[in-house]
């Protein structure tokens, strides 16, 4: 240190008292005074380390580290130091350490000395290291019991899907073979036992879908969005050719994902659409959906916005929970998992998803998706 004062003596006052390790070290690696906290820290006596190198109670590994930080500091590149590292205690065993080094220097500019002050962190470690254990084990038990759970699920939708069919089929055979004998009210009931059974078969279908985007393999390449878009809204136009419909797509809306979740995505968000437009399509106002993209911050915006009956934002908040509907089923309502598939499509893909709407003047959903993946956000949730 620089000529001796009343400051460096109130400076080795605190030194002596602190309970962190503290030393002052040449601008060559050699400390030059250590405190009794740092001594107990590695377990040697105050001249057991004074006057020795650094690099002597380093760990080999760190060694490296603690080199091109000396030489970064003395050269300026840094101004100061704060990094995890390794030194050895007496007995052999690692010793980790917070480690904060500021360089002193002259008039000039050259450095003096530094002042280093280390705080041990093993207990931190050793705790972080035994939480990451229970977690990794939790973890593990949270996918045997999610695997057997979806297992139990997938053998329950297979075997409510035989006797639905039973039903379906045969109120479908009743409903034709006895059509003479059966008053208006006994044709009503048969057609309230063949819409519950198709509304189940639709549930079911719908459950699996939803099991499949949470636990398939993502596949991750360029996606053409536009495309997709195009055809889903030949689809939608296909299987509904009762209703009008004009479904104008941006060209050019490109991604990068997983192109069968993404397109299950777009067809849940453009079947919503074209589903809450058909009731009100008129002569002057058939189905009208318009899908649009920016992008943005390394983000691509998509919105899918439709003309349609559109829902009160006071309930936007149950929009995309499974089996939450803001309309009934003489509103175009459905199973209530279209949207909650659509939300875990863009979880994965580490994007958002949201909606505004307005009763009576149709609804946007907006999906903000990374134009360059980062992979899954949320595998196993």
């Amino acid at each position: 240190m620089p000529a001796h004062s009343a400051a460096d003596d109130r400076f080795r006052l605190a030194m002596a008292a602190s309970n962190i390790g503290m030393a002052i070290v040449s601008p060559d690696g050699i400390w030059l005074e250590v405190n009794p906290a740092m001594c107990a820290m590695l377990g040697y006596r105050i001249d057991e380390l004074t006057g020795h190198h650094y690099s002597e109670v380093t760990h080999p590994d760190d060694l490296a580290i603690s080199d091109n930080l000396v030489a970064a500091l003395v050269s300026g590149a840094l101004a100061s130091v704060d990094e995890h590292k390794r030194y050895v205690h007496r007995d052999g065993s690692d010793v980790w350490v917070q480690l904060n080094v500021a360089v002193m220097r002259d008039e000039d500019g050259a450095p003096q000395y530094f002042i280093s002050h280390m705080r041990d962190i093993r207990g931190e470690r050793a705790a972080g290291m035994a939480l990451s254990v229970r977690m990794a084990e939790h973890g593990a038990a949270l996918d045997a019991s999610n695997r057997q759970l979806q297992l139990f699920a997938d053998a329950v939708a297979h075997d409510l899907r035989a006797p639905l069919r039973s039903i379906e089929s045969f109120s479908a055979l009743l409903g034709e073979r006895a059509v003479e004998r059966l008053n208006e009210t006994d044709r009503d009931y048969l057609a309230r036992i063949r819409a519950a059974a198709s509304r189940m078969t639709g549930l079911l279908a719908a459950l699996t879908e939803l099991s499949h985007v949470t636990r398939a393999d993502m596949r991750i390449a360029p996606v053409d969005l536009s495309l997709l878009a195009d055809w889903v809204g030949a689809e939608l136009q296909d299987t509904d050719p009762r209703h009008r419909g004009e479904i104008n797509v941006q060209p050019g809306l490109q991604v990068e994902g997983d192109e069968r979740l993404l397109k299950l995505m777009l067809n849940q968000l453009m079947h919503n659409a074209w589903k809450f437009s058909r009731e009100r399509d008129a002569e002057d106002a058939p189905v009208n959906i318009q899908v649009r993209g920016e992008v943005a911050g390394g983000r691509l915006l998509l919105s899918i916005q439709d003309q349609g009956s559109g829902f009160d934002m006071r309930y936007a908040h149950k929009l995309f929970e499974p089996f939450q509907r803001l309309h009934g089923p003489d509103q175009g309502g459905g199973h209530g998992l279209g949207l909650a598939i659509a939300r875990r499509v863009v979880e994965r893909h580490r994007g958002q998803l949201r909606a505004h709407s307005q009763p009576g003047a149709g609804s946007t959903f907006t999906v903000e998706l990374p134009v360059v993946s980062a992979g899954e956000e949320k595998p196993n949730a």
